[in-house]
C-alpha cells in the first residue's frame, strides 16, 4: 500500500524506489552539511570582518576556483568520478573537523576566516556538482524528468534539517559542536555513494560504455574549448554565471541589511539558519508537489524563466519599499525556486550532452564559472560600495539589468537544447543518409555542363528533369547535342527540353529523329514538330499521316486525335474516324499488324478521339495477356474518363505491376473521382490492397479541396486509409506551401488517433488475458484450437493496427510541427538502442504542446519503455470482458476486424451474440454481409 502510494505520488516505478531513496539520502546529507557550515562560517565572517569584506571573499573564491578546476579536471581524466568524489568528501570532512578544533581553542584569525569562507564556497559547488553528475549517470533523460524532483526533495529536506539543526545546536552548544557534527556527517556519504555505484553504474549497458569510449576522443580539448564549441554549453555557462552574480548581489543586500539590524554573531547565525531553513521548507513543498507538474506542463526552457521573473518582481517591489522584509522575499524566491524548479530544470537542460563531455564541462561550469561569477560580483560590489560609496539599495537596479540578460539567454538556450537532442538521437542511431537527391539550387552551371557532356544516361536524364523549370540559354548547345546521344530516352528528354527555347530550335535534327524506328521517340519528335515549329497543321498532317512507315503513320494519327479532341472540323477534314476504323479492322484481320507498340498507340488514339463506339476495343485489351498493352489500355481508359471503367481501374490497383498506371488513369477522371472514392470508402466495399492507395489519387490534384477530402479520410474507421491519407497530406504540404492545413483540425485528429491507439492497447490486453485464462480450461480439440486461433488472429490484427496508428500519429505531428524534427524523433523511438529511444522521448516532450502531451505521451512511453518497467496505471488500461470488446470492435473497426470478430463468434457457438451480429446482415460490404449470414446460420443451428 505504502509502495503504491509512493509510486503514484512521485512517479516512481518498480525497481526505482531503492536507488532513488539512496540518491535522496546522499544529497540530503550533502546539503545538511552545507546548511550547517555555511551559516556558521558566514556569521563568523560577518561578525568579525563585516559585510564590506564580502567582495574580497568573492574575489578570492574566483581566483582559487580557477586553479582548483585545473587540477580537478586533470584528476577526472586520470581517475574515475567515484575516486575523485570520495577524495573530495574526505578532504572536506577533515577541513571541517579542523575548523571545530580552531573554534574550540580560539585559534580562528582573519586569514583562517578567509580560508574557510573559500572552503565552504568550494564545498557548495564541488559536492553538489558531483552529486548531479552522478545523477546524470544513474538516470536517463526520461527517468530524470520524473525523478529529479523526487531526489531533489532530499536536497531541500537537507537544507531544512541542516538550517534548523544549526539554529538549535548553536544556541545550545555553540559553533564548534555544529561544525564537528558536519565533519562527521559528510563521511556517511561515502558508503552510500559506493552502493549507488555498485547498483547502477557498474551495470551500465554496453552501449553507454562504448559511447563513453568514443567521447573520450573529444576530451583532448580543455573545458573552455569544449564549452566554446557548443552553443548549448556556452548558453548554459552564461546562464549559470548570470544566475550566480544575481544570487551574490541579492545575498549581499540580504546580509548587509541583516547585519545592520542584528549585531550579535550567534543571533545573526540563528537568523540566517531560520530563514535558510524556511526558504527550504517552501522549496520542499514546491519540489514535492509542483516541480514535476510544472516541468511536464511547461518544459525545461519555460521552467527556467520562473526564477528570473520572480526575482524581477521582487526587485520592483524593493524599489517601492526598500526594507529588510522585501529582501527576505527576494532571497526567499531565490532560495526556494533555485533549489527546486530551477535546479531540476538546469540539470535536465544538460542531459543531451554526451556523458564525458558533460562531466568535464559541467564541473567547469559548476566550479569555475560559478566562482568567476562570484568574483565578478565581488568586483562590482567593491566598485559600487567602496569606490562610488553607494547605498546597497542601488544594487537592485543592476540586478534587474542582469535579469533581463538572463531571460534572453534562456530563450537562446531553448534552441540549442533542441539541437543537442537532435544530434544526440542521430548519433545514437548511427545512421548516415545515403540519399543523393539533387536539391533545387545545388547544381552549378559547371557541374551541369560536365554531366551533360560526360554523365551517365541516368545522370543526364535526372539533370534535364531538374532543369525543366529553368531556361538556361547557356546550356542550349549542349542540350541540342544530346539529340545525337546513343540513348533513345536521352533524345526524348532533350526534345522535351527544347520547348524552353525559341520556336523551331534544332528542328532539322528533330525531323531526322522521326525516321528512327522507335514509337515513343517518333511520337515525341512529331509532337514537337506540330506544336513548336512553323509547320501548319495542314502541312504536318499531309506529310506524316499517310507515311509508308507504320511508326510515323501511327504516331501522326495519335497527334491528330489529340488535336481534334476539341476540334471536330479537323477530325472531319482528315477523316479521323475512318482511319481509326481501318486500323481496328486491320488489327482484327489475319494479316493485321502485330507490334504491341502500334496497338498501344491505337488504344490511346481511340481514347483521345472520344469515339465511344470503339471503346470496346479498349475494354477488350484491358484483359490482354501482354502487360505492355494492358498498361496502354489502362492509360486509354483514364483518358476517356468514362464511368464504366472506374471499377476495373480500381481492381488494377491490386496488381502491383499495373498499380501506378491505374492510379494515373483514375487521376485523369478529374475531381469527380473524389466523390466516388469517398462513397466506396464509406461503404467498406474495397479490398485492403486497393483502398490504401486511394489517398494517392486524391493527393495528385494538389488543391485545397484535396486537403479537405484527405482530412475527411483521416476520420475513416480503417487505420490503413488514415495512415495513407496522412502520408498524402505530408506530400501535399511539401509540394505546395500555399495550401492551408488547419492546426485545430490537426490537433483534433492527433487526439482522436491517440484515443484509437489507447483503445487498441486496451483491446490487446483484454484479448491476451482471455487467451491466457481460456488456455487453462480450454480443451485442445479441433474446436478448442479453432477458438484459440481466432482469438490469436484478432490479437495479431490489433498489434498491426497499433503499429499503423503510431505511424499515423507521427505523420500528423509532422504536419503540425517541423517535419525533420518529428522524423528524427520517430527514428529514435524505433531504435534498438535504449539511449536513442529515451533521448527521442525527451526531445518530443519539449517539442509538442502541453495539451497534446497529456493525451499522447503516456501512450508513446508505453510503446518505448519495456512494459515491465512501465506503470500501466498511468494509461488507466482495464481488462474488458470478451463480449464487451467484441461489440466495440465490431462497431468501431473496419471490414478486416469485422470478419475476424464474426469468425470468433462462429467458433464460440454462443447464441447470446445473435442480437449483436443481426444488423450486419444488411451491411453494405458483401463480404461482411455473407460472413454475418453464415455466422447467424451456424449459431441458429447450434441453438436448434
Amino acid at each position: 500500500m505504502f509502495k503504491q502510494l509512493i509510486n503514484k505520488t512521485f512517479g516512481l516505478r518498480d525497481g526505482e524506489i531503492y536507488i532513488s531513496f539512496l540518491m535522496q539520502l546522499y544529497v540530503f546529507l550533502i546539503i545538511t552539511v552545507l546548511l550547517i557550515v555555511k551559516p556558521t562560517v558566514n556569521a563568523l565572517f560577518l561578525s568579525r570582518l563585516g559585510a564590506e569584506h564580502l567582495p574580497y571573499g568573492y574575489l578570492l573564491v574566483a581566483g582559487v576556483a580557477v586553479a582548483t578546476s585545473y587540477f580537478y579536471n586533470k584528476a577526472l581524466r586520470k581517475f574515475s568520478i567515484l575516486n575523485v568524489t570520495i577524495i573530495s568528501l574526505i578532504s572536506f570532512s577533515v577541513s571541517f573537523l579542523l575548523l571545530s578544533l580552531f573554534l574550540q581553542f580560539s585559534l580562528l584569525n582573519s586569514a583562517l576566516l578567509y580560508v574557510y569562507y573559500l572552503g565552504v564556497s568550494l564545498f557548495a559547488v564541488i559536492a553538489t556538482s558531483q552529486f548531479w553528475i552522478l545523477a546524470n549517470m544513474v538516470y536517463n533523460a526520461r527517468e530524470a524528468k520524473r525523478l529529479f524532483g523526487f531526489i531533489g526533495a532530499g536536497a531541500i529536506a537537507g537544507g531544512i534539517f541542516g538550517g534548523y539543526l544549526t539554529s538549535i545546536i548553536v544556541s545550545s552548544f555553540g559553533n564548534k559542536i555544529v561544525v564537528l557534527l558536519a565533519g562527521v556527517l559528510i563521511l556517511f556519504c561515502i558508503p552510500i555513494l559506493k552502493k549507488i555505484w555498485k547498483l547502477r553504474i557498474r551495470k551500465m549497458n554496453i552501449y553507454v560504455r562504448k559511447q563513453r569510449k568514443v567521447d573520450k576522443t573529444m576530451l583532448e580539448d580543455s573545458s573552455i574549448i569544449l564549452i566554446s564549441k557548443s552553443k548549448h554549453l556556452t548558453y548554459l555557462a552564461l546562464i549559470t554565471g548570470i544566475g550566480v552574480i544575481i544570487a551574490k548581489l541579492v545575498d549581499f543586500q540580504f546580509s548587509d541589511f541583516a547585519y545592520k539590524a542584528i549585531s550579535d554573531p550567534d543571533e545573526l547565525a540563528t537568523f540566517f539558519g531560520f530563514w535558510f531553513s524556511t526558504f527550504n521548507v517552501i522549496a520542499l513543498v514546491i519540489q514535492l508537489f509542483l516541480t514535476n507538474r510544472v516541468l511536464s506542463k511547461l518544459g525545461v526552457s519555460s521552467t527556467l524563466l520562473i526564477l528570473p521573473l520572480g526575482i524581477a518582481l521582487g526587485c520592483l517591489l524593493f524599489l517601492t519599499f526598500p526594507e529588510l522584509w522585501v529582501l527576505i522575499i527576494i532571497k526567499g524566491i531565490d532560495g526556494s525556486f533555485k533549489q527546486s524548479l530551477n535546479k531540476a530544470a538546469v540539470e535536465l537542460s544538460v542531459l543531451p550532452i554526451p556523458l564525458l563531455i558533460k562531466n568535464q564541462a559541467k564541473s567547469f561550469i559548476d566550479v569555475v564559472v560559478d566562482s568567476i561569477a562570484t568574483g565578478v560580483s565581488g568586483l562590482m560590489l567593491l566598485f559600487l560600495i567602496r569606490r562610488l560609496d553607494l547605498n546597497s539599495s542601488y544594487i537592485t537596479v543592476i540586478v534587474l539589468l542582469f535579469v533581463f540578460v538572463w531571460i534572453i539567454l534562456i530563450y537562446r538556450l531553448r534552441e540549442a537544447y533542441y539541437e543537442s537532442f537532435r544530434e544526440n538521437i542521430q548519433r545514437n542511431l548511427s545512421q548516415e543518409s545515403n540519399d543523393k537527391k539533387m536539391q533545387k539550387g545545388d547544381t552549378t552551371l559547371s557541374v551541369a555542363l560536365d554531366i551533360l557532356n560526360n554523365g551517365s544516361e541516368e545522370d543526364i536524364s535526372s539533370l534535364l528533369k531538374h532543369l525543366s523549370s529553368y531556361k538556361l540559354k547557356s546550356l542550349k548547345s549542349n542540350v541540342i547535342h544530346l539529340l545525337e546521344h546513343s540513348s533513345t530516352a536521352i533524345k526524348m528528354e532533350a526534345i522535351k527540353h527544347l520547348y524552353d527555347y525559341d520556336k523551331g530550335t534544332a528542328l532539322n535534327k528533330v525531323q531526322q529523329l522521326v525516321y528512327i524506328k522507335d514509337d515513343a521517340l517518333v511520337l515525341t519528335a512529331l509532337e514537337y514538330i506540330l506544336n513548336h515549329s512553323s509547320f501548319t497543321e495542314e502541312h504536318f498532317f499531309n506529310k506524316y499521316l499517310n507515311n509508308g512507315s507504320d511508326y510515323i503513320a501511327s504516331a501522326a494519327l495519335l497527334c491528330l486525335a489529340k488535336e481534334a479532341s476539341n476540334n471536330q472540323h479537323l477530325a472531319n477534314k482528315y477523316q479521323l474516324e475512318s482511319r481509326i476504323q481501318y486500323r481496328v479492322r486491320l488489327l482484327n484481320s489475319p494479316e493485321g499488324f502485330s507490334r504491341k507498340e502500334a496497338v498501344g498507340e491505337l488504344l490511346i488514339t481511340i481514347a483521345y478521339s472520344g469515339l465511344q463506339k470503339y471503346y470496346p476495343f479498349i475494354s477488350v485489351h484491358l484483359n490482354n495477356r501482354d502487360p505492355f498493352i494492358v498498361a496502354r489500355a489502362i492509360e486509354a481508359a483514364g483518358i476517356t474518363s468514362n464511368q464504366k471503367y472506374i471499377d476495373t481501374l480500381l481492381e488494377f490497383i491490386d496488381d502491383v505491376e499495373q498499380r501506378k498506371n491505374a492510379i494515373k488513369a483514375l487521376i485523369e477522371f478529374g475531381p469527380k473521382i473524389i466523390d466516388t472514392i469517398l462513397e466506396l470508402e464509406q461503404n467498406e466495399t474495397l479490398k485492403d490492397n486497393i483502398k490504401q492507395h486511394l489517398p494517392r489519387v486524391i493527393e495528385a490534384f494538389k488543391t485545397q479541396d484535396a486537403v479537405k477530402v484527405l482530412f475527411r479520410l483521416m476520420r475513416s474507421r480503417d487505420i490503413v486509409i488514415r495512415l495513407e491519407a496522412s502520408k498524402s497530406l505530408i506530400k501535399l504540404k511539401n509540394k505546395n506551401s500555399k495550401l492551408y492545413f488547419n492546426k485545430r483540425q490537426l490537433k483534433s485528429l492527433i487526439i482522436k488517433e491517440s484515443k484509437y491507439y489507447k483503445s487498441t492497447l486496451n483491446a490487446m490486453i483484454s484479448v491476451r488475458y482471455t487467451i491466457d485464462e481460456s488456455s487453462k480450461t480450454l480443451d485442445f480439440s479441433d474446436k478448442g484450437t479453432e477458438i484459440l486461433l481466432a482469438r490469436q488472429s484478432i490479437e495479431a490484427l490489433l498489434k498491426q493496427q497499433q503499429q499503423h496508428s503510431l505511424k499515423c500519429i507521427f505523420k500528423l505531428l509532422s504536419l503540425a510541427y517541423y517535419e525533420d524534427d518529428i522524423e528524427v524523433t520517430y527514428s529514435g523511438l524505433l531504435s534498438n538502442v535504449k539511449e536513442a529511444r529515451v533521448n527521442a522521448l525527451e526531445f518530443l516532450d519539449n517539442l509538442i504542446q502541453s495539451d497534446l502531451k497529456r493525451k499522447l505521451f503516456p501512450l508513446i512511453e508505453h510503446f518505448v519503455i519495456d512494459e515491465a518497467a512501465f506503470d500501466a496505471s498511468v494509461l488507466n488500461l482495464k481488462r474488458i470482458p470478451e463480449k464487451t470488446y467484441i461489440n466495440r470492435l465490431l462497431k468501431s473497426r473496419g471490414k478486416k476486424m469485422k470478419l475476424e470478430i464474426l469468425n470468433l463468434i462462429k467458433q464460440l457457438e454462443d447464441v447470446s451474440y445473435l442480437p449483436v451480429i443481426l444488423p450486419y446482415k444488411k451491411h453494405r460490404n458483401e463480404e461482411v454481409k455473407f460472413f454475418a449470414y453464415d455466422t447467424i446460420q451456424s449459431l441458429e443451428n447450434t441453438r436448434n
